[in-house]
Order: C-alpha cells, then structure tokens, then sequence
C-alpha cells in the first residue's frame, strides 16, 4: 500500500540541490556580453535636486550609458499603488508613490537618482562616484508626532502635510465600557524600525532578444507573475513576450513582494534600448536603503476590565511610520488593528491609526507586517492587567479566550484582504495548556516562590498570539502524470525556502498514488503558468497548495476513468498504488500510470469528440476569507545582572496551522520566524540621526541574532482544521516571529523582579535595558 505523504515528516526534495551548490539563484545567470548597473543614490534624506553633472561619467572607459530621470522620457512614471485602501467605516488615504529615478526632490536617503550601465559592476561603481549632485538640503522629517505638526515640513508639497492616511474601525461601545469597567489601564507604547537582512539581496537580470521579439527576466521577487504583467504593460508587449522567472530566493519575508522597485524596471527597459543583457545585483549597504523596511509604530493603548480580569473593551490610537512613500497601501497598519485583537473576546473595540510620510525609507511588510504591534499591545496590556489583580499571567489569558464552540468568530472589523475578520476555527484553551505544561510554567513559578533560584535573575514568561493566514485573491496550479512515469506540479507562485516543492509534491502525491520523489515541481515562471498572485501573507501552502490539490483530484479521476476502461473493471474498484492503477483486491491486474499517459496521448487514430490529450488538470482557488492559525509562545530566560546580556534557557512554541502537510517543515517556518523574532527583540534596530542619515547601515553595526543566541526549541502542534479549504489548513511562515517581543517583555520584567519595571518598547538592548531597569530601581536612567 502506498504511503500517506501529507502529514508525513518528509525531507525536503530542494535540499540536495541547495546543500550541494547546484541551485540557480539570480546572481547565478550568466549571460555573453552582459553588462552591470549601479546606481547614484541620494545623500541627503530630503532635498531638492539642482543639477546632475554625468559628463565625466559618460567619459570613464567601459561606461556603455548613464541615464537620469530627464532620460527616461515618457517611460518615467511613479510607480503603481499595489493596495488600494480598505473599504472601513472611516478612510483618508492619500496615495503618493516613487518614480524610476528622482527628479527634482529626494525624499529619503538611498533614493535612486541615476543609473549607470557599463561593462563591469567594478567599472559601473567607479562611474557613479564621479556624479556631482547639487542639492538644496530641506529639513527632514523623521519623527511621527512631529511630523503630523503644522509646522513641519511637507515631504509631498503637493499635498500639503504629512499625513497619508487616516482609519478609524470600531465594535461596539468601547466608552460605555469603560464607564463600567472596575480598571481602565493606559499606556504608551513604541516599535520601532528594523530589516529584513536576507542572505540574498535582490537582484534582476534581463535579456531582450530581438529576433524573438521575447523579453526574459531573472528577478528575486515573491510575484513573478504579477511582474511579468507589468512590464507587459508597461513596454507595449503581449504578455506572452514578456518572461518572469524567480529562481532559488535566499530568503524574501515580505519586503521581496513589493513592486515595482526602481530595479525592476530600468533593468529591462535598458537592456531592450541597449540590447544587451543587463544585470542589477544588490550590495549589503545598499539593502540598508534600497530595500523596504518595517515595523515603526507608536500606540496610545487602553483596556477596560472587570475585577475578575474580563475584557470589557480596547481602545488603540496609533501612528504608523509609511517612510517616504506609500505604495502597499494600509496593509502593515490594518494587521495591526486586527491581530490586537488575539484569540480573545473584546467586545467593545475602537482602533484609530494615521500613517505618517517621513523621510525615511519606504515601509512594506515584513515577516509579520504589521501583527508583531498589535500583539504587543494586546499582550503587555494583559500583563499589566495581570498584575495590578492579582492575577497570574496565564490565567487572566484563559479567562478571555474564545472558546471552541464559538467559531465561526466575528470580530467586526475589515481586514487586509477587505473582508470582515472573522476567525473560522481554533482551540486556543488547549493551546494555552499544552504551551503551559510545556514550559512548566507551575514547577518554575513554584520553585522561584520557594527561592530555589535565589541569586539569579531568571524568568518565564508566557503569550498567545493570533495569525491571519491563506488570503486571496487566488492562485492556480496544473498537474500532468507524463509518459516518463513522473509527475509535474506547475504553480504561479513563487518559492523562497518554504518548502513548496516538496509541499506541493506530497499533496499531488498522496492524490494519484505516487512518490514523493517522481514529483516534479516548478514554480515562480511565468513561462510555464500564466496566472497567480504571489507569495505573502502566509497563502502559498493554503491557496495554492489547495489548488495543487484540485488540480491533482482532476487527473486523479481521469487516471481512473482510463485505467477502468484499461482493465475493463469498475471505476470504483479502481485504486492507485505506488505509480500503478489496480483492481482493488486484484493487485495483478494493473497498469502503470505511465502506460496510461501514453495512452492518453496517442500519435494517431481517432478518438470521441470531447476527448481531451493526456493526463492533465488545471484548476484554481480562492478562498472568500483568511484561514486564521494562532499559537502561544513561552520561555525561560537569564539575565547577566553585570552585563545585561540574556541566555535563553527553555523555549517552548506551540502552534495550530490546521492539518499539518510536512510536520518538518512547518517546524523549520517557525525555528526561522523565531530567530528573526529574537533579532527584532533583542538585537536589531535602525538608528538615524537629526538629519536622517541612517548611522548603522551594515552588519558591524546592525546586529543580527547568530546560531550562539537562537536556542533550541521544543514544539507542539494543535490541528483544528480550516473549513475554509479542502485540505483544512492554515498558514505557518510568520507565526514563529509574531510574539517573540512581547513574550522577552513579560520574561525578562520576571526576570528582574522590578516592581515598577514595565517593558513598553520594542527592541531592547543590553544598554536599553541596562537603562530602564536603573531608572525602576531609583538610580539615574
């Protein structure tokens, strides 16, 4: 009998070829006669462009050409709005987008401003350092409050003010719960920036052939297909004439999703003007400016609870830093307004945001986007709650828990995908358990009461967290059993680490009776799948990896129809089994599936009308609302009461993404989005000075979590499926990273053992909280 391949611990059919330096990432396209580009970037956080002087540049050996906005004629354009504005209660939203190139204004440091082609990147570098830029300096705007000042200066004169927009979502009557709560907490609340720092930055490579009158381009982006549409568009091309390709990605988490980056386009367009393929690889520096960033947030929060710890309501005001630019719409911020809500009942919510332009580079999503603040929110205000009851930390959580009879649960509000947030299923009481016992929150908090840790500064803490997951619009996936005996799976999205083609593999498998192995999968190229969306937001395993399934169910019943007629038997007496169509209980009498394709297939002859070739299903889905996972996050920590280092002693996660495809898999996704999670916490954060230079803009200053501070992690799953897909799951690709801020705020607070210490900000340092913890025992902060 064959093997169950989903939910099976299956080892992934990339690694051999990741492990052994045979994938193909962008860097890896080597085309004859290729030339480099490098770009002159902008020195200044807000300016004025004067003059450009590229005539020595022009002049240098090995230059081929250097190209300004002027230039760019009618090709230059700002760049798409990619996310409209959510249809909520109350919506300003006030679109202002980035061009190829700048033109007469810089608006954050690392804007692109001209671009130069030559025969070598070497020799492309050199040219750029001769451009002179004239600027007249502006004074930048670098700090959300300020910038919504009347007296500040306008980024977007045009527009006025600084404000890009302005949402208001509510349930309830949060004010006349608050009339009768018997404790109203307030508090300020900070998160601020940080990088998505890849192994691999982005990178392009484009090559026109004029004879074909084809375009090809190698892109390290998350939506090939979406790409491929708009530079269609965009030179006058069919679609057809346009192809995408996303190879091997060393990592995207979200920032890769955005389009169009300056890159994507003027790499192509050169390369068709010059005809010669061009190739853009991002430096590490250049990450640093060129490439979106994440997470800057300030929160004027309040809860309203009875005695007995119920949450009566929630009250959020925050200001959500968009940079310069606001071309992915509200996606981050109305994460944000949604995930605060967590796996709880509030029945009164009011959420208020503005988004803030500042001279800073551009915010998009990044692993989490958005659902880290309003996590942190929720959550420390649940632990100050905790405290000022009486209550232990885990049981004020339990006491406001959605039980399990609830589901579908309706929260009122619109969510990114425009749909109402609802929450489809969940057991988050078993989740807390299982977490709890996990960690052993009772044996720890039993041996610190009696001072068997005595001398140490050792803590534990304990939150829970939801995700919304597998959004729309939709994705498509084709799957054929060939004449060779192997199986392809084709998909639209594309991959960057998270397991797809061994995924998608075992669902296609485990449908027609194959190995997990004689599946072949291709992803991320439009040249091979026409329609897709791309991959973010924790969709790819529940949409896509839903219509691999479809697909597979449509050749799964054309394999049998055939082999009925084959084997002269009953298609209900048919069953597939290790690659072959047998009579169930007969296992001789059976016929390969290869015979079947070729079968299918036949050079000559005639056949019935309506007949269609081969053994092959195309099919898409798209769900009407996200599939909502959710989890809870604990460790114990030790703090060097000297150095303020920590030591992760014990972390414990405990995730529901549904039916799990690859348990193995889905644990490596959350060991990934925990190490990122740490970083966020502990180690990294952005640091600008008054004139918006940014003064850590590389990875002897930018600190990132290493292997030595990653611990090891003891996992546990919960499987509430998804009624939402035929598959019954949910996401996984940001649950590891979601709590981790606030479950290092509540550890380290018990930790410490401060009274009047509160963590409320987000990253924390040796230094940082070196500060605060002076400050909360009396000496200077």
């Amino acid at each position: 009998m064959t093997t169950r391949n989903f939910g099976a611990r299956i080892k992934r059919n990339e690694d051999p070829q990741l492990l052994t330096g045979r994938a193909q990432f962008v860097d890896d396209i080597h085309i004859p006669g290729t030339l480099h580009a490098a770009f002159k970037r902008s020195d200044y956080a807000h300016a004025r462009i004067v003059s450009i002087d590229v005539e020595t540049a022009k002049s240098m050996p090995g230059v081929v050409a250097v190209y300004t906005a002027a230039d760019l004629g009618d090709f230059w354009q700002p760049s798409p709005l990619l996310v409209p504005p959510p249809p909520a209660e109350h919506v300003i939203f006030n679109a202002r987008t980035g061009a190829q190139l700048a033109k007469d204004k810089v608006r954050h440091v690392g804007e692109a401003i001209v671009m130069v082609v030559a025969e070598s990147r070497y020799l492309a570098e050199d040219a750029v350092e001769t451009i002179v830029v004239d600027y007249e300096p502006l004074d930048p705007v670098l700090e959300l409050e300020a910038g919504l000042a009347e007296q500040a200066a306008a980024i977007h004169e045009d527009l006025g003010h600084n404000m890009a927009a302005h949402v208001i979502q509510r349930k309830g009557d949060y004010e006349a719960a608050k009339a009768k709560a018997d404790l109203v907490i307030s508090r300020r609340i900070i998160y601020d920036r940080g990088i998505s720092a890849p192994m691999e930055g982005r990178g392009i490579v484009a090559h026109y052939d004029p004879l074909a009158r084809k375009l090809t381009v190698w892109d390290s982006t998350q939506a090939p297909l979406p790409i491929r549409n708009g530079l269609a568009a965009m030179f006058g091309l069919s679609e057809r004439q346009v192809q995408v390709i996303a190879p091997f990605i060393g990592g995207g988490f979200g920032p890769k999703i955005m389009m169009f980056y300056p890159e994507e386009t003027l790499v192509p367009w050169a390369a068709m003007r010059l005809n010669r393929p061009i190739k853009w690889i991002e430096d590490r520096q250049e990450h640093f400016y060129a490439t979106t960033h994440d997470r800057s947030q300030l929160h004027d929060s309040e809860i309203a609870l009875s005695k007995e710890g119920k949450i009566l309501g929630v009250k959020d005001f925050f200001l959500h830093d968009t940079g310069a630019y606001n071309p992915y719409g509200l996606t981050p911020p109305l994460n944000t307004q949604c995930t605060l809500l967590g796996p709880y009942i509030v029945p009164n919510y009011y959420t208020e945001f503005k988004v803030v332009f500042t001279n800073k580079t551009i915010v998009t999503p990044y692993r989490g986007a958005g659902r880290q603040h309003g996590v942190f929110v929720m959550e420390r205000l649940l632990d100050l709650a905790a405290k000022e009851l009486g209550l232990d930390p885990v049981e004020i959580r339990r006491r406001n828990l959605i039980p399990p009879d609830q589901f579908p649960w309706s929260n009122e509000i619109i969510y990114q995908d425009f749909a109402p947030l609802v929450f489809d299923s969940g057991n988050y009481e078993a989740v807390l358990n299982k977490t709890k016992a996990m960690i052993g929150w009772d044996e720890f908090r039993e041996a610190k009461r009696r001072g068997e840790m005595a001398g140490k500064k050792v803590g534990i803490g304990l939150v829970m967290y939801i995700e919304g997951t597998g959004i729309g619009p939709y994705e498509g996936a084709r799957v054929q059993v060939e004449a060779s005996g192997k199986t392809t799976v084709v998909t639209g999205v594309g991959t960057q680490g998270q397991g797809h083609y061994t995924s998608f593999a075992q669902i296609a498998a485990d449908a027609l009776g194959v190995s997990v192995r004689d599946v072949y999968v291709s992803t991320g190229d439009s040249g091979q799948f026409n329609w897709g969306t791309g991959t973010f937001a924790s969709r790819g395993a529940v949409v896509a990896g839903s219509a691999v399934n479809a697909a597979a169910q449509i050749v799964r019943g054309k394999v049998i129809k055939l082999a009925a007629e084959f084997l002269e038997a009953s298609e209900a007496d048919i069953e597939l089994v290790d690659g072959f169509a047998q009579v169930r209980g007969v296992p001789d009498s059976r016929v390969s599936l290869a015979t079947l394709a070729a079968k299918a297939n036949p050079l000559r002859g005639a056949v019935e009308p309506g007949t269609e070739p081969g053994l092959e299903g195309t099919a898409y889905f798209g769900p009407k609302m996200g599939a909502t996972a959710n989890g809870a996050h604990a460790m114990i920590v030790e703090v060097d009461p000297e150095t303020f280092n920590l030591k992760i002693l014990k972390y414990v996660v405990v995730h529901d993404c549904g039916r799990l495809i690859n348990p193995m898999i889905v644990e490596g996704q959350v060991h990934g989005g925990v190490a990122q999670g740490i970083g966020n916490a502990f180690y990294e954060q952005l640091v600008y000075d008054e004139n918006g230079q940014l003064l850590n803009a590389s990875f002897m200053d930018y600190l990132l979590p290493t292997a030595l501070d990653v611990p090891r992690m003891d996992l546990g799953h919960e499987e509430t499926p998804s009624p939402l897909n035929p598959l019954g799951i949910k996401g996984a690709g940001e649950a590891g990273a979601i709590p981790v801020g606030c479950l290092f705020a509540q550890a380290l607070e018990d930790a410490l053992g401060l009274a009047d210490l509160e963590i409320l900000e987000m990253p924390l340092s040796p230094l940082r909280l070196w500060e605060m913890a002076t400050r909360s025992s009396g000496g200077p902060a």
